[in-house]
């Protein structure tokens, strides 16, 4: 399992640790359900650099990536950022990916454990171009804000008012003498920045983050508490959520879809499924009750399988479990009440994100 880097501050933190496809993760700090409540209510700080990234370099780069993802990569300008997904001729997904295109070259961010995946299926396709390929992971890491305090804590670090930033709006900034590239984030809330940070540097930034959110109720934010909040967001992540059969349209990626850029690896399968209207089946929200159920349960209707479950977490405060899953078309509607496996307990449809 490959250390974070900032595995001993952690470590001083009370923090406890998992493993996400190799990569180590740091679980919780001791009380999830108060790292959820800062993360809602004042500010949290969440260490991300368990992802990976590859960078792409050359003349072509931009047009290589251009014909190999679902997003539109030309359009974006230097320092612009935007979510999109890698499928195969066959529609299927290889990873979802957020680009960030700057001046001399293009990185992808990856959830952990599919650098060298996105690498070798890229790598297959990449022939006369002027364009490499470089595993980026251990040259910068990001590190998450989140919360309405979120641009507070910042204006007290950078010593200066700090707007807001517009969804995948990024902004240069100098924090605690690191040179680091802010990104605004979409969930759990508007108020979330994303910060990528020079691996020289997370320890130096980590800790003034710390200390200027002393007063502003801050709080180490682990995986447990995190993946609550995504799921409240109606977020799939790959490998919970997404899985090399799942079409980007089953799991609601039309925000990471350009459907004016031209051809892609892939683009008449996307093509094909948005003119025919609908997906037999698309991700959804589900409200379990009290009922801890694993993932990968089935949900029927009337004795017949509609669906299953592909994240369940547990609502803070309120002993009720949430949870992402499939469902069939035909009982998408909000309300729409499908039995857990063989039952008695039920499963209740609620659309995304959740209330």
């Amino acid at each position: 399992m490959q250390p974070l880097s900032l595995h001993f501050l952690h470590e001083q933190a009370g923090a406890r640790f998992l493993e996400a496809n190799g990569r180590e993760v740091v679980a919780d700090y001791g009380d999830a359900e108060a790292e959820y409540r800062a993360a809602r209510e004042s500010v949290a700080l969440h260490d991300a650099t368990y992802r990976e990234a590859l960078r792409i370099t050359g003349e072509d780069r931009t047009s290589f990536l251009h014909g190999m993802v679902t997003q539109d990569v030309k359009g974006l300008v230097a320092g612009a950022s935007a979510y999109t997904a890698l499928i195969t001729v066959k529609g299927a997904m290889v990873a979802d990916a957020r680009i960030l295109r700057r001046e001399n070259d293009l990185v992808l961010d990856l959830e952990p454990g599919l650098g060298a995946k996105v690498r070798e299926f890229l790598e297959k396709f990449l022939i006369s171009e002027d364009a490499e390929l470089h595993d980026a992971t251990e040259e910068q890491g990001v590190l998450r804000l989140l919360g309405p305090r979120t641009s507070e804590l910042l204006g007290a670090v950078l010593g200066q008012p700090f707007a807001p930033l517009a969804p995948n709006a990024t902004r240069g900034a100098t924090l605690a003498g690191q040179d680091v590239l802010l990104q605004g984030s979409t969930w759990p809330s508007a108020q979330g920045v994303e910060m990528w940070v020079p691996r020289p540097g997370l320890e130096t930034v980590w800790k003034a983050l710390v200390a200027a959110g002393s007063g502003l109720g801050l709080r180490p934010l682990g995986w447990r508490a995190l993946e609550v909040l995504r799921v409240e967001a109606g977020v799939p992540r790959y490998g919970q959520d997404m899985v090399d059969t799942t079409i980007p349209l089953e799991a609601n990626l039309t925000h990471g879809i350009s459907y004016n850029k031209g051809c892609y690896i892939g683009q008449e399968v996307i093509a094909r499924a948005t003119f025919r209207g609908h997906m037999n089946r698309k991700l959804a929200g589900l409200r379990l009750g009290t009922a801890e159920t694993a993932p990968g349960t089935e949900l029927k209707k009337d004795g017949k399988k509609v669906g299953w479950l592909t994240t369940v977490v547990r609502a803070p405060g309120s002993g009720q479990f949430l949870a992402l899953g499939y469902v069939h078309r035909d009982h998408l509607e909000p309300g729409t009440v499908l039995t857990l496996g063989d039952g008695p307990a039920e499963a209740t449809v609620s659309a995304l994100p959740f209330a």
